[in-house]
């Protein structure tokens, strides 16, 4: 903090994604955790909402929905989405923010399309930049540059821009998932987040129905090869020196780790997970690899697959913005790693100003 001045946090949030939902949760999570503690005496937060529609609302009306008035709550968001759309470049006052700190969960925010728009400002962000973010996002681009790299992960398909229309095109996709994997498989849409789009298919019959389902999110679809598997993640933290949290495991009652499963306060979260030093040190090496290979940094989390007849370790995705909501597994890996969210807030601030 320059001459004891506060640095003021410009939090972006909600957008015209799957995960708008989801997005409030996280900002509504960070916003507190500003307001909070030794945080007041360092920080001003300037809210800024981006609603269904892609309209960034003023900063007032963006902190009302923070604040959350839940018996105002409808009728807040009633007289919001009725306002007369506000151009961010001249409705929206941007110029006394300090640092960005985008929260921007899925389509133009976590693929890297904020970071573009936030680079025009000439101010820092909280994150890594438009290439990392890209590159995050897009799962087959992703798993690309990892097998390259040669590091572990279930087999997979591409399958880019098919017409499944076409009955010749159609059939050739199926036989080429029954020919190369093994049941049960995962359908996804290679752009997507919290696991929207994605099915679990069990049997032949049920592929057309999931590659339609993914197509729907992205016409570049992702086949993985499904294993009984545990569900570990690590947090990242840094910029030229990336830091690792806990492992942690996610235990769930469903059938597998769908939207609502992650979502769930019904869910087990073992910090840290009941593996051993070995495996512990094998996995942050491949996620701080595996940043690197993306040019992630600033914050995430990698997630991997931990097979349970083989115990082998599988990378699965990172995610550029992870959730921040109270169910989330970053910022209680990161509470478990000795940063409470208070501070954990706070920390990636000062990474992206390099303090």
């Amino acid at each position: 903090m320059i001459g004891g001045k506060k640095k003021c946090i410009g939090l972006i949030f909600g957008g015209n994604s799957n995960e708008h939902e989801v997005s409030i949760s996280s900002a509504k999570t960070v916003f507190q955790a500003f307001k909070s503690g030794i945080n007041k005496e360092r920080f001003t937060v300037k809210a800024f909402y981006i609603n269904k529609y892609g309209d960034w609302l003023d900063s007032d009306s963006s902190e009302k929905i923070l604040i959350d008035e839940s018996k105002n709550n409808n009728t807040t968001k009633k007289q919001i989405f009725s306002q007369e759309k506000i151009n961010f470049l001249d409705g929206i006052e941007f110029h006394n923010i300090d640092v960005w700190f985008p929260l921007l969960h899925g389509f133009n925010g976590e693929d890297g399309s904020i970071h573009g728009l936030i680079r025009f400002t000439k101010k820092p962000l909280v994150g890594c930049g438009i290439i990392g973010s890209a590159l995050g996002m897009d799962k087959i681009l992703m798993k690309t540059i990892f097998s390259n790299l040669k590091l572990p992960q279930v087999n997979y398909l591409v399958f880019q821009n098919e017409d499944l229309n076409d009955k010749k095109v159609k059939n050739t996709i199926i036989n080429e998932i029954l020919n190369k994997l093994n049941f049960p498989i995962f359908v996804k849409p290679s752009n997507s987040g919290s696991s929207l789009g994605i099915s679990k298919v069990i049997n032949e019959s049920e592929i057309l129905q999931a590659l339609e389902k993914a197509r729907g999110i992205d016409p570049r679809i992702l086949v993985e090869e499904g294993l009984e598997v545990r569900e570990i993640e690590c947090g990242i933290i840094g910029n030229s020196k990336l830091l690792t949290s806990e492992i942690g495991e996610v235990k769930y009652e469903s059938d597998w780790y769908d939207y609502d499963s992650k979502y769930n306060s019904n869910n087990k979260i073992i910090i840290p997970a009941e593996i051993d030093s070995k495996m512990t040190k094998e996995i942050k090496d491949i996620a701080i690899k595996s940043c690197r290979a993306l040019n992630i940094f600033g914050f995430a989390r990698v997630d991997f697959f931990l097979e349970k007849s083989s115990n082998k370790i599988f990378l699965n995705e990172i995610n550029t913005i992870p959730g921040f909501t109270k169910n989330s597994m970053f910022p209680m890996l990161w509470k478990a790693s000795g940063l409470k969210i208070e501070q954990l807030v706070a920390k990636l601030v000062d990474i992206s100003l390099d303090l």
